[in-house]
């Protein structure tokens, strides 16, 4: 039997960090950060005695804890948790790659005069987002939903001083606020067509009970209404535009985001309320195909970036792609498997990008950077750990996740197949131009390159190592005890490993000899300019705003000044003040003018009367 205590220390420990933080702790680095280690390190540890306590007793047990929160007559409103193997291992990897970056983050940002106040964030970032995992109702969720854009727009602008970190996490915080106008829509639109005889409810396990009885047609909008959440979240097109500039945030911040929180936030929610959207077959198929497009489009735009946390933050996107897809293909478990082992090789990528980042004085041009790999050796291998991981080289975690999303395309729809395929080449092409021309090769005279402190090489040995055992460590029966887990298909896994060689061995051919700038520019010609521009969606986005949006706001603007304000407000009150003079002009004062008055009204009523009788 689960331990309440336990779920409920682990849910608030990183908001006790983040309040002491704000009470006590905002002038001292020292404290600050070893408050907000201790807060992440205490739910890791007590979310792994939960999870111990779930596989001794019953693996597919699902346990939940509420109280009222808020009671309108029909209207209830719950705050409490829900526990299961899905909440758990994802709460293992919020909290476990978590701890490994607040501890990198001591070392990356013991320089910055600012670091209590990034600890402090960091601490909202990851409670809010534990506040996803364990909840037990949309109302709550959509809370802690909304929590997780607030933090993410605190930490992607922490460095508020440029105006392009600035610009980025208003960005990243107005696109996320039009997805979640749709994702709010869906779930006032599911509460109500949810009474069925027992009364409305948010409660997922109440849903999950009646959800077979609704009206299909509106279930199916209401759960494209709720995917609108999942697409700002989880940054799928159309609306991806916001992650590539939330690189201009600490290094940290992008490892916690793109690996274990809110860009997981959107898989995590499709995964958790899949019992909306398994009987709706049309819904599914947008899902899917939102997603492999959003894969195979990523992957295109990383191959022609020289940011290297941007070359990662389009990986990511690529990656979340292959996720979604593998959830519109009915595949719940294959899409958390990946999403939980990409959590590891992903921090590990960022982690190792904030290494270089760090040794290098904040360069991020990978043109900038040669020969990594020998002055930075622990760094440099661990990055290449992750690298391969990623490319879904065998035996490490990546190919064994990846491999699960392919197999599941390669039965149910062979087109999402073929483009998930030429996605996973593209992955290991532009993974092997990053690895080869940023640390591949001798290093030159002026490159001062150093390792990194301990602090932060520690958690890239402990996130290399799950990258290489986290296809061994019964992931998915965790996550799905009762459920089937098919066997590896041998022919996806042969071709998917002879398409991630092929791609890394034509990015050596290219870049295995650190060329003075990229052979791409012309070799691609007219598409390379397309790519440089992300296919325009911010140039189109940028216009829409500036010429429709504006030019709107502009009219109602003339008409707010023109016809309410100069007609209505002041037309009003000039009446009124035109009629009080009028009326005051007659108060002369003079009683034979009030007699003549009273003798001309009297007149006036008397010829009234004479004509009506």
């Amino acid at each position: 039997m689960v331990n309440p205590l336990l779920v409920w220390i682990a849910f608030f420990a990183p908001l006790v960090a983040c309040v002491i933080n704000t009470l006590f702790f905002l002038r001292s680095k020292t404290l600050s950060s070893l408050s907000s280690i201790a807060g992440i390190l205490t739910s890791f540890l007590c979310t792994v005695l939960i999870a111990i306590q779930i596989f001794q007793t019953h693996p597919a047990l699902e346990f939940q804890q509420s109280f009222t929160w808020i009671q309108f007559d029909a209207l209830t409103i719950n705050f409490g948790f829900l526990v299961n193997p899905l909440a758990i291992m994802m709460l293992l990897v919020v909290t476990g790659v978590g701890s490994a970056i607040f501890i990198y983050s001591r070392g990356y940002m013991a320089e910055d005069p600012s670091m209590p106040r990034f600890f402090t964030f960091l601490s909202l970032f990851a409670f809010s987002m534990i506040g996803i995992v364990l909840s037990n109702n949309f109302i709550q969720l959509f809370i802690f939903w909304e929590l997780v854009g607030l933090s993410s727009y605190l930490l992607i602008g922490f460095w508020y001083g440029k105006s392009s970190a600035a610009d980025a996490g208003v960005k990243a915080f107005m696109v996320n606020r039009l997805a979640d106008f749709g994702f709010l829509c869906g779930i006032l639109l599911l509460w109500s067509i949810s009474d069925v005889g027992h009364g409305r409810s948010f409660q997922f396990t109440d849903l999950a009970i009646i959800v077979s009885q609704l009206d299909p047609h509106l279930l199916t909008i209401t759960a494209l209404l709720l995917f609108c959440g999942v697409i700002g979240k989880s940054a799928q097109v159309p609306l991806h535009v916001w992650l590539a500039d939330a690189m201009e945030g600490p290094t940290p911040v992008s490892a916690l985001i793109h690996a274990a929180t809110m860009v997981a936030a959107g898989v995590y929610l499709l995964a958790r309320t899949f019992f909306i959207f398994e009987p709706l077959h049309e819904a599914l198929n947008v899902i899917a195909y939102v997603g492999g497009i959003t894969a195979l489009m990523a992957a295109t735009l990383a191959i022609v970036e020289n940011d290297i946390k941007r070359i990662l933050a389009y990986s990511t996107l690529s990656q979340l792609g292959l996720m979604v897809m593998a959830l519109g293909l009915a595949g719940p478990m294959q899409g958390m498997y990946h999403l939980t082992t990409h959590a590891f090789f992903k921090a590990l990528l960022f982690l190792g990008a904030g290494s270089v980042i760090y040794a290098l004085h904040h360069e991020q041009n990978i043109w900038n950077m040669n020969g990594l790999l020998k002055k930075m050796p622990i760094t440099g291998l661990t990055f290449l750990i992750g690298t391969l991981a990623l490319c879904g080289i065998f035996p490490l975690s990546g190919f064994w996740s990846k491999d699960e999303i392919l197999a599941l395309a390669s039965e149910h729809n062979p087109l999402l197949y073929c483009l998930a395929s030429v996605t996973s080449g593209l992955t290991a092409f532009y993974m092997g131009r990053l690895f080869w021309t940023a640390f591949w090769g001798k290093p030159s005279a002026d490159n001062h390159a150093h390792e990194s402190p301990a602090v932060m090489t520690f958690p890239l040995i402990f996130l290399a190592i799950l990258s290489v055992i986290g296809g061994f460590i019964g992931i998915p029966h965790f996550l799905f005890p009762e459920g089937e887990h098919p066997s590896l298909n041998m022919k996806v896994a042969v071709i998917s490993s002879v398409v991630a060689l092929l791609g890394l061995g034509i990015s050596f051919l290219i870049y295995g000899k650190r060329p003075k700038q990229d052979p791409l520019e012309s070799k691609l010609g007219f598409i390379y300019p397309i790519l440089k521009n992300k296919y325009y969606f911010d140039t189109a986005y940028g216009w829409y705003v500036n010429r429709v949006q504006q030019s709107f706001a502009a009219l109602l603007e003339w008409f707010e000044k023109t016809m309410i304000v100069r007609y209505g407000v002041f037309g009003l009150t000039s009446t009124a003040k035109a009629g009080g003079r009028i009326f005051r002009s007659l108060q002369t004062g003079l009683v034979q003018f009030y007699a003549l008055i009273f003798v001309l009204g009297t007149c006036v009523l008397f010829l009234i009367l004479v004509r009506n009788l």
